[in-house]
């Protein structure tokens, strides 16, 4: 089994506390704890030899801790130079094995203790105190080992609970994406629908007054009546070729199917509405709209900013009830269209966990990025920053946009 730097550092170190151990357990044999007088030289120098393999048998004790074990409390019974690792072999046994088998190796280790506490000489009168000091370190050691255990088995189900909810979240969010981009085909379903069916009418119309001149049963459109037809087939194509054209953007970024129904399309001129509705709940929202009265960017961008507005207005409802709100809407042609919503942060609560699970806002994240635009959130100063940027060409940019969509087979 091939050993980390950790594992192996713990080794080492283990190594030297049982030969540190191992020599002042064996150190008794020379005072008045144990007479040297009344113990063979031959069992001196055999319990001391006991200390080296033991080091070496440890080094084995996580893949075969039963068998290290075993064989160290064997040895025990007769070297007390084995007395370190004795303690690290139990507790690893607790750490590694079932409590109940940890158990069963600490009692035999005391039952073999029992003829080396009787045979070996020590103060008169202390063979109680020696086995019970006995009972109470091997105890002690399989209590330290089982602990260690449970902590691990703890801290590896906690790590096993956060992997899970990580991969869990990763499903929602990829969900919420694929449920927004479902929803802006549905949305874009109507709007073209409703491009082509006046494409269609104008068209109609004029096929009609010409199929009547040709026949002789009426009279020709006029030349202005052609042009104001044809601006307006004009412009319903473009507009169509438009929503076409993020449709096609949606298709490629993921999976999706254009079903039917859907509700009005919402507007940059809805935004008041909205805030108002806001206000109506209970909310304290203070709105400002700097937008041209002239121009409007694609019906898109609006949808995607009134989302956006509605999105940070529903967090705010959600994470900091009555906090005081701040929507800021401006731009125009060539300038971009801004929108910021700003909240003060609840007190008592961690930014981290005002914006929750952040499925909403990663809907909004994928919902920007198809449009081309770009997403900032987070806490910021005691205050929740929701901005985001979209774009809003020039009307020259604008149509060269359309002669690109043209070109889509």
């Amino acid at each position: 089994m091939e050993r980390s730097r950790r594992d192996l550092s713990v080794d080492v170190l283990l190594t030297v506390f049982v030969l540190v151990c191992g020599l002042l357990a064996f150190s008794a044999y020379g005072n008045d704890l144990h007479p040297t007088d009344r113990v063979p030289t031959w069992v001196l120098w055999a319990d001391l030899s006991c200390l080296p393999p033991a080091c070496v048998a440890l080094w084995w004790r996580r893949s075969h801790p039963l068998a290290v074990a075993t064989g160290i409390i064997l040895v025990s019974s007769f070297s007390v130079a084995v007395i370190g690792a004795l303690i690290v072999c139990l507790i690893s046994l607790a750490i590694h094995r079932p409590p109940l088998m940890a158990i069963g190796a600490a009692t035999l280790a005391t039952v073999l203790s029992l003829p080396w506490a009787l045979l070996v000489p020590v103060t008169p009168g202390a063979v109680g105190v020696t086995m019970v000091a006995i009972v109470i370190m091997l105890n002690a050691c399989v209590a330290w080992g089982a602990a260690i255990r449970s902590q691990r088995r703890l801290v590896e189900r906690l790590r096993e609970d956060v992997r899970r909810e990580r991969e869990i979240r990763e499903e929602r969010l990829g969900l919420a994406r694929v449920e927004e981009r479902r929803r802006i085909a549905r949305e874009m379903h109507d709007v073209v629908a409703h491009r082509m069916s006046l494409l269609s009418v104008h068209a109609g119309a004029l096929a009609y007054r010409t199929e009547r001149a040709e026949s002789g049963r009426g009279e020709p459109p006029t030349p202005a009546e052609v042009g104001a037809a044809v601006r307006v087939i004009r412009d319903n194509a473009h507009r169509v070729l438009d929503e076409l054209g993020d449709i096609l953007d949606v298709l490629r970024s993921g999976d999706l199917a254009g079903e039917e129904g859907g509700t009005p399309q919402p507007r940059l001129t809805d935004l008041p509405r909205l805030v108002e509705e806001a206000v109506d709940a209970g909310e304290r929202v203070h709105a400002s709209f700097d937008l041209p009265e002239d121009a409007e960017p694609r019906d898109q961008v609006q949808r995607t900013a009134y989302r956006v507005v509605q999105e940070g207005l529903t967090n705010v409802r959600k994470h900091a009830p009555g906090a005081r709100t701040t929507v800021e809407v401006s731009g125009a042609p060539g300038r971009a269209l801004e929108i910021v919503v700003v909240n003060a942060l609840p007190v008592g609560r961690a930014g981290r966990e005002v914006p929750g699970t952040g499925a909403g806002l990663a809907g909004l994240s994928e919902r920007v990025r198809l449009d081309g635009g770009s997403l900032e959130y987070g806490p910021e100063e005691g205050r929740f920053r929701l901005a985001v940027v979209l774009p809003w060409p020039e009307e020259g940019a604008d149509a060269s946009r359309r002669n690109d969509h043209r070109k889509v087979p």
